[in-house]
């Protein structure tokens, strides 16, 4: 059984930076304690002065598996995963073809098994028809049910108000929305086809896939969720007006939840001048003042989660017509980079950046186990070096499409080391080990 100690690091964890030693045997984080004798112990890491988390668990990512690989794959996508210190994903179901049964979900999980580098779960699909295979859904067949309330995502859209009103009225386990209202967006596309055809710059995105549109569809979920007492969970916030929807505090005395994305996080309209469709996404990408707000209601605790949304798409696709190009960016390599240094710059402290990317998502969806630096918990941990500063170049990204909007970005820090269930699977710029991920457990409470 292997054995590791981490000696002398600064662990960040539940609200604390203290520093200490952490025995790892097995997959298990045998002890956290100071001064642990390393005899017998023949991996042994020098931590002082770095930075130990848990590992990023992204509760918001498309693989592209099945049907869409040559975007991405659940390999490829997990390399960059661990490289970049997220241990566990949770999978969207708008593959080709999309995974809206209960056997779909099963199937794909265990395909997953053999092919993944991080731990791995997936949503399954509500549909305008599938309520009977909702009804039926339990807690750890999938992490959680994906409704699509906006115009993104073809054959599983749901924009039937009976079927909504079922979802929310039966679901048994987490419902997650992407809340965009598609009338307000098919009006705007409309619009905007009139009057500039197909010339129009990516930066006009901001209006189509609008705020109203926004708004409008949340503040539905929202009101959904109220009525039938449904535990919802609003993926991907974009608008300062949007905030008022949801409280403040501690997610684990919440019913209703929301989470705001990187990029939301990271860029804003000023981006699109220089990135163009690099950087389209849905919901878009909106003003600084709402990028502004967004931070501020994480330091407050009106947004519980920190996710990534990570949408591979081929450059090629990028570069074509706005009309044309998808919806979409890679950006998990270098998300928990990105949480870090937001928090560095002051809009949160790094105990919350952790919180928001580690803590919460286990809590809110009753990982088992992960999430936090505990004994008896499986060891998915991450060595930052707080003050090495790494670039992010093409040659060293793992995405299959490879290209990221960060492109160019120097980061102030640097991730050393990931270990996934007690295994060394990154180690400084390298892949270790072939794919080991495990298929994500839940229970009742986080």
């Amino acid at each position: 059984m292997n054995k590791t100690l981490i000696k002398e690091a600064n662990i960040v964890n539940e609200g604390k930076v203290i520093e200490g030693d952490v025995l790892i045997i097995g997959d298990r984080i045998e002890c956290i304690d100071t001064g642990i004798k390393a005899d017998g112990i023949k991996h042994v890491v020098e931590a002082k002065g770095k930075w130990l988390t848990p590992g990023f668990i992204d509760d918001q990512v498309h693989f592209r598996e099945p049907g869409l690989t040559d975007k991405g794959t659940i390999a490829t996508e997990s390399m960059a995963a661990i490289a970049g210190g997220t241990t566990s994903v949770m999978d969207m179901p708008n593959t080709s073809p999309p995974s809206t049964s209960r056997e779909a979900i099963k199937n794909k999980i265990q395909y997953a098994m053999g092919k993944t580098y991080a731990n791995y779960s997936a949503y399954m699909g509500a549909t305008n028809y599938n309520i009977e295979e909702i009804k039926a859904l339990t807690k750890g067949e999938a992490c959680g049910i994906k409704v699509f309330m906006g115009a993104s995502t073809g054959n599983i859209l749901v924009d039937d108000p009976v079927a909504l009103e079922l979802i929310f009225k039966y679901a048994q386990i987490q419902i997650v929305t992407h809340c965009e209202d598609s009338p307000t967006i098919d009006k705007n596309i409309a619009q905007y086809r009139k009057q500039f055809g197909s010339s129009i710059l990516p930066e006009c995105h901001v209006e189509i896939r609008s705020r109203e549109a926004c708004y409008k569809s949340s503040s539905y979920a929202v009101d959904l969720a109220r009525r039938h007492g449904s535990k919802l969970h609003v993926l991907h916030l974009t608008t300062a007006e949007e905030l008022d929807l949801f409280s403040i505090g501690e997610v684990n005395n919440k019913s209703i939840t929301a989470e705001v994305c990187v990029h939301h996080l990271w860029f804003s309209r000023k981006d699109y001048g220089h990135l163009g469709n690099l950087i389209k996404c849905n919901p878009s990408v909106k003003e600084e003042s709402d990028r502004l707000a967004l931070l501020s209601a994480l330091k407050n605790q009106r947004i519980d989660v920190i996710a990534t949304d990570h949408a591979p798409h081929l450059l090629s696709e990028k570069e074509q017509n706005y009309f044309d190009a998808p919806s979409g960016l890679p950006l998990i390599q270098h998300a928990f980079q990105m949480v870090i240094e937001l928090s560095r710059k002051g809009h949160f402290s790094i105990a919350d950046a952790i919180k928001y990317a580690c803590h919460n998502p286990s809590v809110l969806f009753g990982v088992k186990e992960r999430g936090f630096i505990r004994e008896g918990y499986f060891a998915d941990l991450v060595l930052i070096d707080p003050n090495q500063k790494t670039s992010v170049n093409q040659d060293d990204l793992h995405y299959k499409c490879n290209w990221s909007p960060l492109e160019g970005h120097h980061f102030n820090q640097a991730i050393l080391q990931t270990y996934l269930n007690g295994s060394l699977v990154f180690d400084h710029g390298k892949i270790i080990g072939g794919p080991s991920g495990r298929a994500l457990s839940f229970v009742s409470n986080g």
